[in-house]
């Protein structure tokens, strides 16, 4: 699959640091992870460029469920073949005259902005598929955490932290999953922070001083010293339907300037290379396996449905850098062809493009290599 998500922000959605593990996770979790959330994205992604194609009067050829070879034949309207394939990975779409601009009513033949709309709609409809995500999660709301225990003499002890308390913001950031809390408490250690916690129906601020490396046994304890769980009273916190689409937005906004950061935070040390690491198919079905798992328990959408939302992100931007046999390599191509008032010859684009998927292949090759000879998840 043509994308990559770094680690340590899929543990985090997910509600995980890169620490902890999966101590249940199992083969068939991380196959369902796989049909439930990376499938869909795929078949979005392609619907995009598929609808594009239609309104731009491209002719399509075919347009298929799962991958090559194809297993049954669905139907045939308006010249497009509907096709049912064995792979069980998305889907594609095949338009007439991909690279050749000789053909009618082909891809290559149509003009720059038609061309332009059809590689770039397969990104915008994850994006949008996100945005729509993420606010059905936000409206649904995710499981409120709670503290499970209270370490002795530690900063949570000092400060009137007790069991069940349920943990609703941290920094005036609401908790939506275990992440937030672990992300603010790693940024700020030896600095105050503020929680707001529900304790028998009344909301208390309370103010700690996370510790620091070192001052605390980390096999055993953490910067605040608790243990978090699900609060027992199945409280969520969700959001209305207004509030609910301006933070899916900026949701969006988050993960997409986060990929503008990254080289900025690894070279500041605000996370390291294992953390920043690019995962491969094998690395994302497990974590999306998680989010599956974690939904399955708690009985609660979020988790699966934030990590469908940030996939669907990752997949649109990937696909959008300047990279040959992607997207974004495409549109580069088309774009030389505007400034320069005529194209690159087919032969020489075709060949950079299969040149660009041998390369995008043995990357691909290399980084499932490393996810199973180095898992990103360790167990506990």
């Amino acid at each position: 699959m043509r994308q990559g998500c770094t680690v340590e922000r899929l543990l985090l959605i997910v509600g995980h640091n890169s620490k902890s593990g999966m101590s249940n996770m199992s083969i068939l979790w991380a196959l369902g992870g796989f049909f439930i959330v990376l499938t869909p994205v795929v078949l979005i992604h392609e619907l995009g460029h598929f609808i594009a194609a239609k309104l731009s009067n491209i002719r399509v050829e075919e347009f298929g469920f799962g991958l090559p070879p194809r297993a049954l034949k669905l139907a045939e309207k308006g010249g497009t073949i509907y096709s049912l394939n064995w792979i069980p990975l998305g889907g594609f779409v095949r338009p007439a005259g991909e690279d050749d601009p000789t053909i009618p009513g082909g891809f290559a033949s149509a003009s720059k902005r038609a061309r332009l709309f059809v590689l770039s709609a397969g990104a915008g409809a994850n994006f949008l598929a996100a945005i729509v995500i993420f606010w059905i999660a936000l409206v649904l709301g995710p499981p409120a955490i709670a503290i499970g225990q209270v370490h002795e003499d530690s900063p949570a002890m000092k400060s009137g932290l007790m069991t069940d308390d349920v943990i609703l913001e941290v920094n005036g950031t609401r908790t939506d999953n275990n992440g937030v809390l672990v992300q603010v408490v790693q940024e700020n250690a030896g600095t105050p922070i503020n929680l707001l916690i529900l304790r028998n129906g009344e909301e208390l601020m309370i103010t700690l001083i996370p510790r620091q490396s070192g001052e605390y046994d980390a096999e055993t304890d953490g910067p605040i010293g608790v243990t978090l769980k699900a609060a027992a009273n199945g409280a969520r916190i969700s959001r209305g339907p207004v509030e609910a689409a301006i933070d899916s937005l900026g949701f969006m906004w988050d993960n997409i300037s986060l990929y503008g950061r990254l080289p900025g935070m690894l070279l500041n040390g605000e996370i390291s290379a294992q953390e920043a690491r690019p995962v491969s198919v094998i690395g994302i079905s497990q974590i999306a396996g998680m989010a599956a798992e974690s939904s399955a328990m708690s009985r609660n959408l979020y988790p699966i449905l934030t990590m469908a939302a940030f996939i669907n992100i990752a997949l649109g931007l990937t696909n959008l850098l300047p990279i040959p046999a992607l997207d974004g390599g495409r549109i580069t191509f088309v774009l030389i062809e505007a400034v320069r008032g005529r194209r690159v010859e087919p032969e020489r684009e075709s060949m950079v493009h299969i040149i660009g998927m041998l390369v995008l292949l043995g990357l691909m090759a290399f980084m499932i290599f490393q996810d199973i000879v180095n898992p990103i998840i360790l167990p506990q």
